[in-house]
């Protein structure tokens, strides 16, 4: 209300009235944490955390994801608040939405219960049904995620709580396991899909058989697809992953009133999440506030094709693809809209329908026929007849009884009577001949298949046919010109050398004869041998000829893609390449200095001034935040150790061997790959096997830097006992010598004690900060590049924890 609606002669006891129920309307639309007997939440109302963290109200799940016909229902939940992609860790009435958010509310009840009431019908839709004789009730959204109901008179008296009965999210500090005085088991239970909140196909369980693990499996069956392995004090058998995740410090308690795990954030600031996903797998999931989204940390079980029936009845799966989940040939997605909406469990449906089962005929007189399926893994629950001694009499055995869709002949024959699940892609490729699975078809379907067969082949012929034709035409065309196009060739491949215009594409022969056949070898690294050779126009260069017909091409294809898009002065010139046959080349600049390593661990080379270090660790740190945070594509480059990085004639140093690089588009920050790099350099993740991010980087330029300034080899300075000082170790012993300050002892002997005592003290905390086991603890390459220039002041950092374990002096 604005002053001018105001008449004149409006008594002023009206208008103090109309002031004071603006103000009572200001608590209405603050936050607050709980519901007190009387109070109610409704509509956009929600409760939050006093530290701000968690947040409980009415929210529609999917939405994006509904149609105008999809009804809307709505739920009471609990997710973070701060986070912008709704993630709900709890949810009320998973199985009873409301269909009238207007008319409902979230209240206590007479009895002391929190419950959902219709208000149009006076109906409960949803209760806690605890057992109450307290007087009154009070409902508080505690700061660790928790929805308590409490005595109002004795708050530490809790009557229920939400921690008790999680559905398929799990947050830090909650407990999953069984209370053996209540039998109260606290399981996680996958939803039915992302717009239905009810309980789906999937479970994880304590085993209740006192083994101490946790089991995978279908609700509501016997059937276990993946266990944690017992836990063993530090972490569950199967699940390794625990002993590298540093951000949670794991609990497992077992005792006569209770059994159950439970894990702590080390770091209150993050924000993760355990989730059971609609696909049985438990994934751990961590918010990154500057991508603005969930990251997946690491998957149990790893494959999602290890889940069994993730995909549904008459499908493959195959994790190798981007489409795990794929219908067999001749069968149908079933219902699509449920495949949009994550729900795979109606799985695939035939195109057409078997004779045998459309006609009612005599068994021995259908027509319908068989297709074999190879390279899977055959499906489950199978009904095997040893006394059938032949394939074809096993085919048979099928063919007669119409209720038979499928059969095999390995060990026995094997017929298969119900839907078939858990049909998986051989990825080992060691599938057998007695691991074919023959699946059942009508007569119509097979034709069909033959019928487009035949016009494909016309097609080809046709193709092939016209093809010869134009050969031969353009043959004649060709040999008059071929001799033009050879000069032209060769001299623009030299001007392109020369100016610098693009990558050229060289004959084998000519590098052979700028090698002089390969006999001035350089060096050789894990993916094949570096050659020294002169252009024409005298340009030294340095040939890299892969070995490994496999394994080198794929490292080819990558350093070419990797390296033939970036220009940075810290990262090496890629000149051209050569790919005739089975031949795999790359052609670099000429680095006269050779690699860093040559410098550092050889005796016979010039030893590097304290100064010239600097700049080659600046120098590099400069080509790395390129890579991580310039480049149109963000690239991890996986490898980087002293051997990786070469010397012009001025020791500017240049980051090379881009083999294992791997691509990461700005629109995501970590990437799923598989193992890669140097032991002595690796991070955490990599042992790990979680989704990698630039991180990796850091920590291998930080493992560098520690020898940099030692000209000690991560290899020759692990030699200590389980009786030795664990300071033997040198990336400790920097830690332990920052925190005592003293710098000199960790110094390279070649320097004489000539170097600048701060910048050393410098390099030594960023490579300490670089080496931190969590890589949210180490900084950016680009923060390292201010660190190091003297922009960006650096505490001294902790000891790392996983390299205190190594050195045999656990924290």
């Amino acid at each position: 209300m604005t002053r001018q609606h105001i008449q004149p002669s409006m008594p002023i006891v009206a208008i103090l009235f109309v002031f004071l129920l603006s103000i009572l309307r200001i608590p209405c639309s603050a936050a607050r944490s709980t519901i007190s007997a009387g109070e109610r939440l409704a509509g956009d109302d929600k409760l939050v955390s006093s530290n701000g963290k968690f947040a409980l109200g009415f929210f529609q799940p999917g939405s994006e994801y509904s149609s105008p016909q999809t009804p809307s229902h709505w739920y009471i939940g609990i997710w973070f608040d701060k986070v912008h992609k709704l993630a709900p860790l709890w949810v009320a009435n998973r199985v009873s939405p409301v269909v009238n958010l207007e008319m409902s509310e979230l209240t206590i009840s007479n009895q002391g219960n929190l419950v959902i009431l219709n208000q149009a019908t006076k109906s409960t839709i949803w209760s806690t049904r605890a057992n109450i004789t307290a007087k009154n009730t009070t409902v508080v959204l505690r700061d660790d995620g928790n929805l308590i109901l409490t005595d109002a008179s004795n708050s530490s008296n809790i009557i229920w709580q939400s921690f008790d009965y999680p559905t398929d999210g799990l947050v830090p500090s909650a407990k999953q396991g069984i209370d053996k005085v209540t039998g109260l088991n606290r399981r996680l239970v996958s939803k039915k899909s992302l717009i239905n909140p009810a309980p789906g196909r999937y479970c994880v369980e304590l085993d209740t058989t006192g083994t101490g693990q946790f089991l995978y499996k279908l609700c509501n069956s016997s059937i276990v697809y993946w266990s944690s392995g017992e836990w063993n004090g530090h972490y569950f058998n199967s699940m390794p992953v625990m002993s590298t995740a540093s951000v949670f410090k794991f609990e497992f308690v077992n005792n006569h009133k209770e059994e159950y795990f439970r894990k702590y954030l080390l770091d209150e600031n993050l924000i993760s999440l355990s989730l059971l996903d609609i696909s049985g797998q438990e994934k751990q999931l961590i918010w990154v506030e500057s991508s603005q989204d969930w990251v997946t940390v690491y998957s149990q079980p790893n494959d999602q094709c290890d889940v069994y029936a993730t995909c549904g009845p008459f499908t493959i799966c195959n994790s190798n693809t981007s489409q795990v989940c794929d219908c067999m040939k001749g069968f149908s997605i079933r219902s699509p809209k449920d495949w949009e909406i994550e729900d795979r469990s109606g799985g695939c449906i035939r195109t057409m329908p078997l004779d045998c089962c459309t006609r009612n005929q005599r068994r021995n007189t259908t027509t319908d026929k068989f297709y074999s399926l190879t390279g899977i893994t055959l499906p489950a629950m199978a009904r095997v007849t040893e006394a059938i001694g032949s394939i074809d009499h096993c085919a048979q055995a099928c063919l007669h009884d119409c209720s038979c869709i499928a059969y095999s002949y390995g060990n026995g024959c094997s017929l298969w009577y119900d839907d078939l699940l858990n049909i998986k892609h051989d990825k080992t490729g060691t599938s057998s001949d007695g691991e074919v699975l023959y699946l059942r078809i009508s007569a119509k379907e097979a034709e069909s298949w033959r019928d487009k067969k035949g016009r494909k082949d016309v097609i080809l012929a046709v193709t092939a046919a016209s093809v010869v034709a134009l050969s031969l035409l353009t043959v004649v065309m060709w040999f008059l010109l071929i001799w033009k196009s050879k000069r032209k060739r060769v001299r623009s491949m030299y001007n392109n050398v020369q100016g610098g215009n693009g990558i050229v594409a060289f004959r084998y022969i000519d590098l052979q004869q700028a090698t002089k056949n390969f006999s001035q070898k350089l060096g050789g690294g894990s993916f094949g041998s570096v050659f020294k050779g002169l252009l024409t126009d005298s340009t030294a260069i340095a040939v890299k000829r892969l070995d490994g017909v496999h394994q080198g091409e794929k490292q080819f294809r990558a350093e070419v893609s990797s390296i033939g898009i970036i220009q940075h002065i810290n990262l090496v010139k890629l000149i051209g390449f050569c790919c005739q046959g089975t031949t795999r080349l790359l052609v670099y600049e000429y680095m006269p200095n050779l690699s860093l390593d040559a410098h550092l661990l050889r005796s016979n080379t010039k030893v590097l001034s304290w100064s010239v270090r600097y700049r080659i660790a600046l120098g590099i740190a400069r080509g790395l935040a390129y890579l991580h945070e310039s480049c149109r594509d963000q690239i991890i480059h996986c490898d980087i150790k002293p051997q990786n990085i070469l010397l012009d004639t001025s020791f500017v140093p240049k980051i090379a061997d881009f083999g294992m690089a791997k691509f990461l588009g700005r629109d995501f920050s970590r990437v799923l790959t598989t193992f890669r790099g140097t032991i002595g350099y690796l991070a955490p993740e990599w042992i790990s096997g979680v989704a990698i991010t630039p991180k990796v980087d850091v920590y291998s330029y930080g493992m560098m830097l520690l020898e940099i300034v030692s000209g000690q080899s991560n290899s020759t300075c692990k030699e200590y006992s389980s009786t030795s000082d664990p300071s033997a170790y040198f990336p400790v012993q920097v830690a332990s010598k920052l925190l005592e300050g003293d710098i000199v002892s960790l110094l390279d002997d070649k320097l004489l004690g000539d170097v600048n005592l701060d910048e050393a003290e410098r390099i030594c905390k960023v490579a300490c900060w670089c080496i931190q086991d969590s890589e949210f603890n180490r900084p950016t390459m680009g923060e390292v590049v201010q660190i190091l220039e003297g922009l960006l002041e650096v505490e001294v950092p902790p000891v790392p924890r996983l390299l205190q374990a190594i050195a045999g002096n656990p924290p």
